[in-house]
């Protein structure tokens, strides 16, 4: 999976083991995942077992759920999709406006790595079936994302270049499970009414920072839309345009409680943390309108760019962090009093709920 702020590769097994003691209480057979960013969690689910639901508001995150949750590997298993890869990696390069953007003007690739990855984008915009364009730009994003520059942000790039940056592009087969999903492009506000599950998942913005900026080149290269940029990082230009209510103090709790009280579902999960603009009370507040609630907490490590310190948008160090570890908070809202007092009885303070 891509590197990502907020992404919860050392927690899914948290998250899973947790979803696991309710259903041995109360079944669970779908479960929608409204703000999937990586697809991460979504597709740890759908390897479980649960038909899963996944949704962004984001076209790249949009297009990494039409692969990893709603594409079948059964229809799309390695010995056809590999070969694609194959030929796409024996194209000439080409340097155009994404080589220009990203590797000349800005240093997130490096020029080689970078027009290869402009002709190969440029062909996979040949195909016609949608499902096989976003198994192929999936790959390119994950092979991408191995040779990147970068602290795991895109909201600025290394003054040095990175030693994986010098390691050449290589398409590989994306981890696509058996069965299938569904995927969904479009605004949790205003999709969650619309939909429902045995369990739904929010893991929304925790605070100011946008996914969209964070992961702005991911954004054209799916898009493939050659955007007016602007600043030393060559941002899109909507990333200024294009917030959540869930980035701004002001509208989160209000954003919260809107989007809690349209889901339909027997037990509701949300993914938090003590750096949010929602305290653990709010969130408490919010969700026991709705269900039982229990909560989980976890001490976590920051993402890798607070680790190696505070860097302006050249890469270029200017301060230090003022600590590299958070708690993560992990809530059940539950219709069913019966699992509230379950997970109680596993001690709701206790981090390792595996």
């Amino acid at each position: 999976m891509i590197k990502y702020l907020g992404s919860k590769r050392s927690l899914v097994g948290w998250i899973v083991g947790v979803v696991q003691q309710v259903a041995a209480q109360v079944p669970i057979r779908t479960v929608v995942d409204l703000f999937s960013g990586s697809a991460r969690v979504a597709h740890a689910f759908k390897a479980r077992g649960y038909s899963v639901h996944a949704n962004d508001y984001a076209a790249y995150a949009y297009t990494l759920a039409r692969a990893l949750v709603e594409a079948d590997r059964a229809q799309y298993p390695p010995e056809r999709i590999q070969p694609i890869l194959d030929a796409l990696m024996r194209l000439l390069p080409e340097h155009g406006w994404f080589t220009r953007t990203y590797c000349d003007e800005a240093r997130y690739f490096r020029p080689d790595n970078g027009a290869r990855i402009e002709a190969i984008r440029n062909a996979i915009a040949c195909y016609d079936d949608p499902t096989l364009q976003a198994i192929l730009l999936t790959s390119l994003m994950l092979a991408a994302d191995k040779v990147d520059s970068t602290t795991g942000l895109q909201m600025a790039y290394l003054k040095e270049w990175a030693p994986r940056a010098y390691n050449p592009l290589q398409l590989r087969y994306p981890p696509l499970l058996h069965g299938a999903g569904k995927a969904y492009h479009a605004d949790a506000l205003e999709l969650a009414g619309a939909l429902e599950a045995d369990l739904f998942y929010l893991d929304p913005p925790y605070n100011q920072h946008s996914y969209l900026a964070n992961y702005h080149v991911w954004e054209t290269l799916v898009l493939w839309d050659c955007p007016e940029t602007y600043g030393v990082a060559r941002k899109r230009i909507d990333v200024k345009h294009r917030k959540s209510p869930f980035n701004a103090r002001t509208q989160a709790r209000a954003a919260m409680a809107h989007l809690v009280s349209q889901i339909r579902a027997k037990h509701l999960l949300v993914s938090f943390n003590n750096e949010g603009y929602l305290t653990r009370a709010e969130l408490e507040a919010i969700l026991s309108e709705w269900g039982y609630v229990r909560c989980f907490e976890r001490p976590y490590r920051r993402y890798v760019g607070a680790l190696i310190g505070i860097h302006n948008p050249r890469g270029e160090k200017v301060g230090q962090v003022s600590h590299t570890r958070n708690k993560e908070m992990l809530f059940v809202a539950t219709k069913y009093k019966a699992v509230a007092d379950a997970l109680e009885a596993t001690g709701a303070e206790q981090p390792t709920l595996w």
